[in-house]
């Protein structure tokens, strides 16, 4: 007897029933590339070419009357312009509002335009999950590609030394980007819209605004207000692990080590000192810029906001009072 497997190597394991006849092959490809489709397919529709004087990217359709949603960078300081859609209608669209500070805009086409795409919820995605980018890169309108979430909770620094802030829980995807898809979708398997693509970051990796409660925050800021008003305290820090002892505690593992406190500030006028580590603002915890970012919005400006620090193994309280945050 013949000790050779299927493929006629001695000694080699016997191959799976199918494999090398293209079968196996084939059903996984097509269950991969029937979800690709399928989500193109959804999306691509509601994703517009954007064209201004100085450039241009790529916008989704978010609500069904004509309002879109891009990055900051797209539209620059221009007030209006042309979106293109997949089906090759052209509208005129205003801006509506611009915050630098998020890399997000909202446009209103002044033309017909498709309905809103479904947004989904980004806090809910997990790494190795299948995302689908769909955009305009190098201009080519209705472009799409395919990868994963390669990480979750990146984040992005904007702003000059002054306004410094970053833009939160960035998700990062190995789905090809080049310019022009900025502004763009990424979309999860069922074809919901979960981040909005806003940079290339490198060979392979590309980087986009997440759909969560705080950018919806934002982007509902901007459709009735034009521009989102913040509070600024005037401090940076760096996360930093909680002493075993405070930790136990307290039941918080770590904090914001404050490492500049802008002369002036606010932050120095409360009291706040190089060194010291943040434990809550507002009573929330914090555990990195985020935390405190996610309560300095219009409501904070010249409100008495309370913040808890460790100083010399001592919980310390102070009182500080923002006040609202200008963009150079």
């Amino acid at each position: 007897m013949s000790d050779q497997s299927g493929d006629g190597t001695p000694g080699a394991a016997p191959l799976p029933p199918g494999f090398g006849d293209g079968r196996a092959e084939s059903e996984a490809m097509d269950a991969y590339s029937r979800t690709v489709v399928k989500v193109a397919a959804s999306v691509t529709p509601h994703v517009a070419s954007v064209q201004t004087r100085r450039g241009g990217g790529s916008a989704v359709v978010f609500t069904d009357d004509g309002f879109l949603l891009t990055n900051a960078h797209v539209v620059g300081s221009a007030g209006n312009g042309i979106v293109v859609f997949a089906d090759g209608v052209e509208s005129r669209f205003d801006v509506v509002g611009v915050d630098p500070l998020s890399d997000l805009a909202v446009l209103r086409a002044r033309g017909g335009a498709p309905k809103a795409v479904t947004l989904g919820d980004a806090d809910h995605l997990v790494v190795g999950q299948l995302v689908v980018a769909v955009g305009s890169p190098l201009g080519l309108a209705g472009s799409v590609t395919a990868g994963v979430v390669s990480a979750l909770g990146r984040a992005v620094p904007v702003g000059n030394r002054r306004t410094a802030r970053v833009i939160e829980d960035v998700i990062q995807t190995d789905a090809a980007l080049n310019p022009g898809n900025s502004g763009g979708a990424l979309a999860d398997s069922a074809g919901r819209v979960v981040g909005v693509n806003t940079a290339v970051a490198g060979i392979g990796l590309g980087l986009a605004i997440p759909i969560n409660i705080t950018t919806r925050r934002i982007i509902t800021t901007l459709l009735h207000e034009g521009r989102v008003r913040r509070a600024y305290l005037g401090v940076v820090g760096v996360p930093a692990p909680l002493p075993a002892a405070v930790a136990a505690r307290t039941g918080q593992d770590a904090g914001l080590r404050i490492v500049e406190i802008v002369r002036g500030g606010p932050a120095e006028r409360a009291g706040l000192r190089r060194g010291d580590l943040v434990l809550s603002v507002a009573r929330r915890e914090v555990k990195d810029a985020q935390g405190i970012q996610r309560q300095l919005f219009a409501d904070a400006i010249g409100r008495a906001l309370p913040v808890t620090v460790l100083r010399n193994g001592a919980m310390v309280d102070v009182i500080a009072v923002p006040i609202e945050l200008t963009v150079d």
